[in-house]
């Protein structure tokens, strides 16, 4: 991936429709949080490999289309990362696919909503 080394917690957002996912990324930005942006669960899960250590949040919405469904994508992090704050969202329906430790948000969901998780994030990062 070639990133260069984050200097605080990222949160890592991934949505295939790139409004939902601009809109996600620019209001994560207003965080103490670095913020990359995925179309699909294989990048997520790329970043996951070259900065696991250093992800705060992962932020994905469950129907992805590709290979790989953000439901897996939750279940990989919360097995592989399980530190990593989990923030899952879907239409209506899909709650019961979400990951044990996971918040689900039911779209369309609030940015407030957005904000607060992305806040308990960074700061169990920094604890």
């Amino acid at each position: 991936m070639g990133r260069a080394a984050p200097t605080a917690p990222i949160a890592v957002v991934v949505e295939d429709d790139e409004s939902v996912r601009d809109f996600a990324a620019a209001i994560l930005e207003e965080t103490d949080l670095e913020v990359i942006a995925c179309d699909s669960a294989a990048d997520a899960l790329a970043v996951m490999r070259e900065h696991g250590s250093e992800v705060a949040l992962l932020f994905t919405e469950m129907q992805l289309s590709g290979e790989i469904d953000g439901a897996t994508l939750a279940r990989t992090v919360e097995r592989d990362w399980p530190d990593v704050r989990l923030v899952v969202t879907s239409r209506p329906g899909a709650a019961q696919t979400v990951p044990d430790h996971a918040v689900y948000m039911q779209k369309p969901w609030r940015p407030l909503d957005v904000l607060v998780e992305a806040e308990r994030a960074a700061y169990a990062a920094a604890a």
